[in-house]
């Protein structure tokens, strides 16, 4: 039975040492973050302080987005993904009103009336 409780002992140790490197880890990530957050502060301020030292007006941060120019560029990207392109655009060539055959091929349905399960 003294095996045993060696065994319980060490993973006892093992458990304790793995959770403690994991709050440090934790801690050292944490830490870091409120360093970068710290400095970025300072940076503001120095910013701050430079343009009213300087009379200047303070410009905020902004990044310029266009959503139309993303939207167009999809949009237009595509031609590149679309699969048998070379096909279709021998297709439409091949037709004389520069469709599709299966689009001209197409015949009108006559609608019924619905009848009722009663």
């Amino acid at each position: 039975m003294k095996g045993s409780a060696l065994n319980e002992l060490l993973a006892t140790v093992v458990s304790w040492t793995l959770r403690i490197a994991m709050v440090l880890a934790g801690l050292v990530f944490f830490v870091s973050l409120m360093v970068v957050a710290a400095i970025a502060a300072m940076l503001w301020a120095v910013r701050l302080l430079w343009a009213k030292v300087t009379g200047k007006p303070v410009v905020p941060f902004a990044f310029k987005m266009n959503p139309a120019s993303g939207w167009t560029t999809v949009y237009r990207s595509t031609a590149r993904w679309s699969a048998n392109k070379g096909a279709r655009a021998a297709e439409s060539a091949a037709s004389p009103s520069g469709m599709r055959a299966s689009v001209i091929d197409v015949t009108d349905v006559e609608p019924r009336e619905i009848r009722s399960q009663h």
